[in-house]
């Protein structure tokens, strides 16, 4: 979109992004990018999978996309040229969904991330939903299960969007609830010491 060549500024951004390195249970994809937001956009893919049953199969509990939006001429309802956009979904525990707090919580990974991790940004905005879901009759699948959704969009303030995706990448690991990085939680056979590495 918006001619051969991107603009220095998209450029660079996307250059930035591609220098991030996310966390070993994490797998980034490049994804088909919204056509008509924006002259120009990009978009990342990232997903949270755990073993499944089969040696082959895998079970994914969390998904996450990254959405660039850049405008070199600025958006009046972004005030800027650069709009961030993230959207996640993951399996969560069944008590969170209860707490009236979680709401707020989960929200404070984002911007906690987002400032922990450097990145300029305003016009930050979004939304946290929790849903609890209970299967009946045939269909296959776990009976009860609880989720969080989160969407939101923010006005990045410089082509340093590395911080900006790592701070999400934050954000998805903890509503997968991954541990730390570098932490190794334990499995009951491998509780020959201490809980964690």
């Amino acid at each position: 979109m918006g001619g051969d060549e991107p603009p220095a500024a998209f450029r660079a951004a996307l250059d930035a992004m591609a220098g991030v390195r996310a966390r070993p249970e994490i797998v980034l994809e490049h994804i088909p990018a919204p056509q008509r937001l924006a002259p120009w956009a990009h978009a990342v893919g990232a997903r949270v999978a755990e073993p499944g049953t089969d040696e082959d199969d895998e079970l994914e509990i969390a998904s996450a996309r990254f959405i660039v939006l850049f405008d070199p001429d600025g958006h009046e309802a972004w005030n800027g040229t650069t709009r961030c956009v993230g959207y996640l979904s993951a399996a969560t525990d069944e008590e969170l969904v209860d707490d009236a707090m979680f709401s707020e919580v989960a929200w404070s990974w984002l911007t906690d991330a987002l400032d922990d991790a450097g990145a300029a940004h305003h016009n930050v905005g979004g939304t946290v939903t929790r849903t609890a879901s209970t299967r009946f009759g045939d269909l296959a699948g776990p009976e009860h299960t609880v989720d969080v959704e989160m969407r939101a969009s923010w006005t990045a303030e410089d082509t340093d969007l590395d911080r900006h995706l790592s701070a999400w990448l934050e954000v998805l690991g903890n509503a997968a609830g991954l541990p730390p990085p570098g932490v190794h939680l334990l499995g009951p056979s491998d509780r020959s010491g201490s809980e964690t590495l």
